[in-house]
């Protein structure tokens, strides 16, 4: 901030000062304000309302970064893996001790490396463990970024760096960090190895620990589910629904119990139910956009043969996200 100096009387300097230092403050505070904004608006899934109040905002200052992390983030949450790529790696290099955007700049290359052919796909997949290691190392406190890294370790190849050994050195990390985490972890692996009864053990505690525990629910009806253990999944996803509604932080609940049935292709009735609950709360999040809950909802409603509400599913995701492509493409 630069300072016009004057060789007044006191009165009048403390005047001037105080007139030019309040706009600054005041300049910065409505930038940052902006961007709570901007991040209110998306986490109830208005990407394109969120995109245009981040472009509007200066090209430079203190709150640069964190305004092209959330952009990465809006990018990540529409499938544009190069512009979200684009986005976090700015945000990195302008501020590179922050562990967030290092773990948001993996996740983005992450889902970039799925995307394409395998000589490439080994490349991102170097970067993607580089970003994690950093996010972990900046932020040993961050259940999030350890999860991240213990899950690519669980994940990946050995050629690329990962191992099933490295991932219990994490989840020892995450017993003092969050210890819902690190039973999930350790389920996540013991599932790797076959073991699936120490899984089962493990995701129980992880629900037993969790401060918010619908959300481990759904994660163990996930496990019957592939267990077949459809009687187990139903009672589970019950388990999150009951949960969810009580508790506003875990609304995302509803959307990834209808996303256990859809990856199942079962119980359709059901999920479309949680997923308009979940579209009708007050309290959904970039973890279920929702326009990606809205498509959703018209593939099902499509299958139930209700054409015209699943155009109508289809016309509210585009109105939050104009060229979400699942959306443009539903009727091709």
């Amino acid at each position: 901030m630069r300072k016009r100096l004057a060789q007044f009387a006191s009165l009048a300097f403390g005047l001037l000062a105080a007139a030019i230092v309040a706009p600054c403050h005041a300049y910065g505070a409505t930038v940052t304000q902006s961007l709570v904004q901007a991040d209110q608006v998306f986490q109830a899934g208005e990407a394109d309302k969120a995109l245009q109040q981040i472009s509007s905002l200066p090209a430079n200052g203190g709150a640069t970064a964190d305004a092209q992390n959330l952009a990465c983030r809006v990018h990540f949450a529409l499938q544009q893996w190069d512009k979200a790529v684009a986005e976090c790696e700015q945000a990195t290099q302008l501020d590179s001790q922050n562990s967030a955007y290092h773990m948001w700049l993996g996740r983005a290359l992450g889902l970039k490396a799925e995307h394409v052919i395998f000589t490439s796909a080994y490349g991102l997949g170097k970067r993607v463990l580089v970003e994690f290691e950093a996010a972990a190392r900046l932020n040993p406190h961050s259940g999030e970024a350890l999860m991240d890294l213990g899950e690519f370790y669980k994940s990946a190849p050995g050629m690329i760096g990962g191992g099933l050994d490295k991932a219990e050195k994490v989840a020892q990390q995450l017993d003092s960090v969050e210890v819902s985490r690190a039973h999930q972890l350790r389920a996540r692996i013991a599932e790797s190895r076959s073991d699936y009864d120490t899984a089962e053990r493990e995701y129980k505690e992880a629900i037993a620990t969790a401060t918010h525990p619908a959300l481990r629910w759904t994660v163990l009806a996930s496990f019957y589910r592939t267990r077949k253990r459809y009687a187990d999944m139903q009672a589970a996803l019950h388990s999150a629904e009951g949960l969810a509604r009580k508790d506003p932080r875990a609304t995302i609940a509803l959307y990834d119990g209808a996303g256990v049935l859809i990856d199942g292709k079962l119980d359709p009735g059901t999920a479309a139910r949680l997923l308009e609950e979940y579209l009708a709360s007050p309290t959904m999040t970039e973890e279920g956009p929702a326009f990606e809950a809205h498509v959703r909802l018209a593939k099902i409603k499509k299958q139930l043969g209700d054409s015209s509400g699943a155009q109508q599913e289809i016309a509210a995701a585009l109105a939050l996200a104009h060229d979400y492509k699942p959306a443009l493409e539903f009727n091709r």
